[in-house]
């Protein structure tokens, strides 16, 4: 098995990880408030909290 013979630096490691990133993140539209938001995170719409189309939270005024 192959293995290093100097130990590679942190700048060295962390500009080969720099290229390992997304684009722009994924979005959904909700079907019932019709807001773009991430997948798989709450939203919150009018002191509501969404997610899966459902209120999970409401805040009283």
């Amino acid at each position: 098995m192959a293995h290093p013979k100097r130990k590679k630096s942190r700048s060295k490691r962390d500009k080969r990880r720099s290229n390992i990133k997304l684009l722009k993140p994924l979005l959904k539209k909700c079907f019932l408030t019709k807001k773009k938001h991430l997948y798989h995170h709450a939203f919150w719409q009018n002191n509501n909290l969404y997610y899966k189309g459902k209120i999970i939270f409401s805040k009283a005024k």
